[in-house]
């Protein structure tokens, strides 16, 4: 961490085909051994099941779906000892 400022927020960068920055995220997350195109392929397949199996927006389905997973309360570390 540097002393003299602090750094810059980075915002992530949107995916090439939805244009959104929630996919990119949840590619990085699944990310494996540095293969993003291997992580772009599932995650647009994923997408496209989405698509045909609900006949909804497979991004709103997809917000929805990671809004329900994430916890509600936000846990603090303490430190013990």
């Amino acid at each position: 961490m540097s002393r003299r400022s602090t750094a810059e927020k980075k915002t992530a960068k949107s995916d090439p085909i939805y244009h959104n920055r929630l996919v990119n995220m949840v590619v990085n997350r699944i990310l494996k051994n540095g293969k993003k195109s291997l992580a772009y392929r599932i995650l647009y397949r994923a997408i496209k099941n989405i698509q045909q199996k609900t006949e909804k927006n497979p991004l709103s389905v997809l917000r929805q779906a990671i809004r329900r997973v994430t916890p509600n309360v936000t846990v603090k570390a303490r430190r013990v000892g």
